[in-house]
């Protein structure tokens, strides 16, 4: 009897999508063009938060948002209403966007006639996380009702990202969310990584998440 060959299908799947992810990102660069990563569990704030963000940054900026759903096209609509470009991206299911996925959305919206492009990722603290989209920047959002743990439950997510949010600062009295804590957490899976409290409903801390975006968008455009 032959030996039992064994493939393993997911590393083959994620090295390729890295490779394309690398080649997406040189486009970007070549372009100057700011692709942020956004990520969340569902119901985070995610639509909240940017549509905060376009109402500071349009007027400044040439702005774009792909939005990735499993349905519907709500979010889109609200991200128009407040003055930014969008189009939807159905995933059929699939509950991430990989390399590929992230270039069909970019080449229909056109991504050249852009400064800064956000894809809004499917909620999800874990699938989204294993696949790079070819990203300039990896942002996720963690709301005060989720918990100050959620970095010891999904440690990927808080290593690939580059900052994190903290949004509905405005409900912490209501909720066993210990500030302290989860920033020891978060710096615990990347030391390095930027954390912003916000509370998108109020607009409370969002004008230093614009700063953050102006200042990664200062180094594209060197």
């Amino acid at each position: 009897m032959s030996e039992v060959r064994i493939i393993d299908l997911k590393a083959n799947v994620l090295e390729d999508n890295d490779k394309k992810a690398e080649m997406l990102r040189s486009r970007l660069k070549e372009n100057k063009t700011f692709l942020l990563n956004l990520m969340s569990s569902p119901g985070s704030g995610k639509t909240t938060t940017l549509t905060q963000l376009i109402k500071l940054l349009k007027n400044e900026y040439r702005i774009a948002v792909m939005e990735a759903d499993i349905d519907s096209d709500v979010d889109t609509k609200r991200i128009i209403e407040a003055g930014a470009d969008a189009i939807q991206l159905h995933t059929g299911g699939m509950c991430h966007l990989d390399a590929d996925m992230t270039e069909q959305g970019l080449n229909s919206v056109n991504f050249k006639d852009y400064d800064l492009v956000i894809l809004e990722n499917v909620g999800n603290l874990v699938c989204p996380a294993e696949f790079d989209t070819g990203a300039s920047k990896n942002a996720m959002i963690l709301s005060i009702p989720e918990g100050d743990d959620k970095p010891l439950k999904y440690p990927l997510m808080f290593q690939i990202s580059d900052l994190v949010i903290i949004n509905k600062i405005d409900v912490a009295p209501y909720f066993d969310f210990d500030m302290d804590k989860a920033e020891k957490n978060i710096h615990a899976r990347h030391p390095e990584i930027d954390i912003i409290p916000i509370c998108a409903k109020t607009g409370e801390g969002v004008e230093k998440l614009a700063d953050w975006i102006r200042t990664e968008l200062s180094s594209v455009s060197k």
